[in-house]
């Protein structure tokens, strides 16, 4: 299958009208040239704050429920446009009112209209103690017609156990938004490091640009990539594609899915084969007593 995945920029918009444009395009540009999945990123889905106006979308507690109240009517967009050109997308994750705080929501959207619901599981300390968002439900897998595909929303990919618990999966999307080229390189790391040990794909898409109008996502540094198992039938770099830093629109990739089979199998290493060695309190490579120096 071919992977699209989104370095999106956000806009002040001033109709629904803008948005559903906005992402119609995209998602053509991206069909046009023949993606099977597209990889929006995180808080992309922020923008649509901006519909109540720049005090709303400048104002943390406000923009959440803001955007949250959308977010049925954006699905509604994105089921139109992945039936109209038969792809699977990741939408951007957006702020999802609960019961109690509200979660970050993504949303893998089928040609045939079904929504599949991830949460991020770890807040990062922004959103746990400046806005006020809280982790959600659990981890999914999601069978699809592509292969197996699951969600590490930005922060979680830097998780092992997290990405552990996706280990089935034959794609994992890592949609991400950071401030700081040090947080780009933290979930490029962390996806690089899910790749490696699940032997699989992983996607990073990323706001990028600026967005002065938001408390939360004021500067936005990243790109999108698409990286893989450093092994037999793949890049030794573990880098399958990846776009300039900054640079928006969309980076694409061919992927052989037979590939994702055939390294689990009979790879150079199977990391993802030999994780259980190290797993239990009493591996002695988890407990290393203090050493002492003498002289």
């Amino acid at each position: 299958m071919k992977i699209a995945t989104a370095a999106y920029p956000l806009d002040i918009l001033t109709s629904w009208s803008q948005y559903e444009d906005k992402v119609a395009d995209w998602v053509a540009e991206a069909a046009g040239q023949g993606a099977d999945l597209l990889v929006f990123p995180e808080y992309g889905a922020m923008e649509l704050a901006t519909l109540d106006g720049l005090e709303v979308a400048g104002d943390l507690e406000r923009s959440l429920f803001s955007v949250s109240d959308k977010i049925a009517e954006a699905d509604e967009l994105h089921v139109r446009l992945a039936a109209e050109h038969n792809v699977h997308i990741v939408a951007a994750s957006a702020p999802a009112a609960t019961a109690t705080r509200p979660v970050n929501r993504a949303r893998l959207i089928t040609p045939d209209g079904q929504i599949g619901v991830q949460d991020k599981q770890i807040m990062t300390r922004f959103e746990r103690e400046d806005w006020g968002v809280i982790g959600g439900g659990p981890l999914q897998v999601f069978d699809t017609a592509l292969g197996r595909i699951g969600i590490l929303i930005c922060y979680d990919s830097e998780f092992p156990l997290l990405g552990r618990a996706l280990e089935s999966c034959d794609v994992i999307a890592v949609p991400s938004v950071t401030e700081a080229l040090a947080g780009y390189w933290r979930v490029r790391t962390g996806a690089m490091a899910r790749a490696l040990e699940n032997q699989c794909i992983t996607v990073m898409s990323s706001v990028v640009g600026q967005a002065d109008w938001s408390e939360a996502l004021g500067t936005c540094v990243g790109a999108g990539g698409i990286f893989c198992p450093p092994d037999t039938g793949f890049p030794p770099t573990g880098v399958m594609a990846v776009a300039e830093i900054g640079m928006p629109g969309w980076t694409y990739s061919e992927v052989d899915m037979s590939a994702i089979d055939h390294v689990r199998r009979d790879g150079v290493v199977l990391n993802r084969t030999h994780w259980a060695e190290q797993a239990g309190r009493d591996h002695p490579a988890l407990n290393v007593p203090l050493g002492r120096i003498s002289s």
